[in-house]
């Protein structure tokens, strides 16, 4: 993994505090927004080329998991950061309110289902740790039920990394006051108002609770093996830089090959 990402990375060998974390800071950044902007086009070309060789390998998987509080840009970064890829090889998933069915089993089945397969690049729009957030923040079940969950991600995410699927769990942390000044775009952009609730104040009222069980699940899931990356999100140009920069770190680190050709080739003349 290349040094400069490790500003970002939390790996349980020290506990990570979200009100240390500047949320606005451009700690790295080549530049200001524009001239980060154009640094990130080369990125995304490289994004690509390194999805291309793990499609084409079809032996290992990337699962990238976007945590945030509501407005946070999980949607923003998946649009941006994953423009340039080939679509057949690579897959979102949005885990919204389970439904009767998924609750009728255990927390992590509707996840697991949708864990990305060999050659693929995997997003999780929300993910398994609403389970340790919302439902311990809203108290939608007993504080012993959400805190042993802390050991089943765990060992689900070593088991996803056993099979093959390297894990980068990414927390775009926002200020509230960033929050604000989106919840208010949305409301004066009338084809933004579509992604505006008014259940979303409800949830920005318990903010200090939910920065709370955020970090509380970093600090109790951060691994060697499966860390998280704490990202500055207030700048939308230094989010998307910054995820780059991890997704290339990781994507090079795993240095997924090309299959070897088949033999003979060079006699082949096409008619």
């Amino acid at each position: 993994m290349a040094e400069h990402v490790k500003r970002w990375r939390v790996d349980g060998s020290k506990a990570v505090h979200l009100h240390d974390v500047d949320t606005r800071s451009r700690d790295g950044a080549p530049g200001g927004k524009h001239h980060t902007r154009a640094a990130t086009e080369p990125l995304v070309e490289r994004l690509a080329e390194m999805q291309n060789r793990l499609w084409a390998e079809q032996q290992r998987s990337l699962l990238l998991v976007l945590q945030a509080m509501d407005a946070g840009g999980k949607d923003g970064t998946i649009r941006k950061v994953f423009t340039g890829v080939n679509p057949q090889g690579v897959r979102v998933a949005s885990f919204k309110a389970p439904t009767t069915h998924e609750l009728a089993h255990d927390f992590l089945w509707r996840i697991h289902r949708e864990v990305p397969g060999r050659g693929e690049i995997g997003v999780f729009n929300r993910s398994h740790y609403e389970d340790v957030l919302i439902v311990r923040v809203e108290e939608l079940v007993p504080e012993p039920v959400w805190q042993g969950r802390y050991a089943h991600i765990r060992h689900f995410e070593d088991l996803l990394a056993d099979a093959g699927t390297t894990v980068v769990k990414v927390f775009l942390h926002i200020s509230k006051d960033e929050q604000a000044e989106r919840f208010q775009a949305r409301l004066d952009t009338p084809e933004k108002r579509w992604k505006f609730s008014a259940a979303d104040l409800d949830v920005r009222a318990k903010w200090d609770r939910y920065q709370e069980a955020y970090e509380d699940a970093i600090n109790e899931t951060a691994t060697e093996r499966n860390p998280w990356y704490v990202v500055p999100a207030d700048r939308k140009w230094y989010r998307d830089w910054a995820i780059l920069q991890i997704l290339l770190g990781t994507l090079e680190d795993m240095d997924p090959q090309y299959p070897d050709e088949e033999e003979g080739l060079d006699q082949v003349v096409i008619d």
